[in-house]
């Protein structure tokens, strides 16, 4: 027979297991989620929508898939890109290590099905208007804040981005060099496939795509530094601390016009925080003065970590 004590240990540890497997996903767990397929789908749709009906290669996964798809006809690009991601991913558990391939597997399944079923549901097969120049622009700019978002949340959609990763680990090339090569060769095949205007559009949406790329991810870390100079000190960072919940550094300056010490805040929020904090001290304060900052790297507890 079994000891008491042995029995009431396997209890504890079988309820300690079934708490962990059951836990809820926290808020911010759920947002980057939304985020992440509200990311793929924006891409998706730009691809099916704009992109593939006007042979536009321009770079990527998709990019490569299209020109794929012209040699076998009927095949959905989703579903091409689908099995390209899986080799792409395997290579990258192989030259990447396991970290480098995980972290992409979730974002790569999502964007392959979201274009698949969106050809399957809605298929586009020629371009909504005559404008090719106007197309190509939302076939940039959609993808564009999709991929920006999947960033954000933390995760990738793998694709060229993991071959990028190889090249520049192996070859020592800068990783932005790597993607832009990439992208570029897969638009030189939309010359060789289609036409030598697909080839040109293809490569104007891949530096569209890059500057879009850097100017999105920037504006969304975005961080605004105060610092607040205020007879009311006490109250500011009471509503630093409680209202929009944010740190803040108090040190002490001696004025050289007023010839006193008075505190100094420094504190760092998102833009609507700043919004709220500007809004009180204006309220409490009038005559505070203030000077307000933009940075795009933050690290520390609250805002990014070390990569």
């Amino acid at each position: 027979m079994l000891d008491s004590y042995y029995v009431r240990s396997l209890m504890k540890r079988a309820i300690s297991v079934m708490n962990i497997s059951l836990r809820l996903p926290t808020k911010v767990q759920l947002k980057n989620f939304a985020g992440i397929n509200l990311g793929c789908f924006l891409f998706a749709f730009g691809v099916v929508v704009f992109r593939n009906p006007n042979n536009f290669a321009s770079g990527g996964m998709s990019g490569l898939s299209l020109l794929i798809s012209s040699f076998i006809y009927g095949t959905p690009v989703g579903a091409i890109m689908m099995v390209l991601n899986v080799f792409v991913l395997i290579l990258g558990y192989i030259f990447l290590g396991k970290k480098g391939g995980t972290r992409s597997v979730y974002g790569t399944f999502a964007l392959s099905g979201a274009i698949w079923l969106l050809e399957i549901f809605f298929p586009i097969y020629e371009p909504l208007t005559n404008s090719q120049f106007m197309e190509l622009i939302y076939s940039v700019f959609t993808p564009g804040f999709g991929l920006a978002i999947v960033f954000h949340c933390g995760a990738t959609t793998g694709g060229t981005d993991i071959i990028a990763q190889i090249l520049s680990k192996h070859f020592k090339w800068k990783m932005a060099v790597s993607l832009l090569a990439t992208d570029l060769l897969i638009a030189l095949g939309a010359g060789f496939l289609f036409s030598t205007e697909a080839m040109l559009y293809s490569a104007l949406g891949v530096f569209l795509r890059t500057f879009l790329m850097d100017s999105v991810m920037e504006n969304l870390k975005t961080r605004k530094i105060v610092v607040v100079i205020s007879d009311k000190s006490t109250q500011i960072q009471n509503f630093i601390t409680t209202e929009i919940h944010r740190g803040a550094t108090i040190h002490t300056a001696h004025g050289a016009y007023s010839q006193r010490e008075i505190d100094v805040i420094t504190t760092v929020v998102t833009r609507r925080q700043a919004i709220k904090l500007q809004a009180f001290i204006k309220y409490v304060d009038p005559a505070a003065f203030i000077t307000i900052s933009n940075s795009t790297e933050i690290i520390g507890q609250g805002f990014d970590a070390f990569s």
